[in-house]
């Protein structure tokens, strides 16, 4: 009865630590927006793109924005959604 309890337990656990992994995408590959969207998205947002990779199932872009400011952009790859936006500001100006 406890192993069935235990069991029990973990499997209920289990999606709930699923859920607490982050900001990672658990998406089939086969519901996933093409490349050729993320290029699209990149240009209506005024982004010029460096580089478009894949990490921890999502898409990311790194690049510049409108303003010439480093970027980090990771997006949902079935929906496209921006979840995540990161400035790569770096004060490497003297301030003579």
């Amino acid at each position: 009865m406890t192993k069935t309890l235990t069991m029990l337990a973990v499997l209920i656990l289990l999606p709930a630590g699923a859920a607490l992994a982050g900001d990672d995408c658990f998406v089939p590959m086969s519901l996933w927006q093409p490349r050729a969207a993320v290029i699209a998205l990149a240009a209506q947002n005024h982004w010029t793109l460096r580089r478009i990779k894949i990490d921890d199932g999502c898409y990311q872009i790194d690049g510049t924005d409108a303003q010439g400011r480093r970027i980090e952009v990771t997006l949902h790859p079935a929906t496209l959604q921006v979840t995540r936006i990161e400035y790569e500001d770096h004060d490497d100006a003297d301030n003579d």
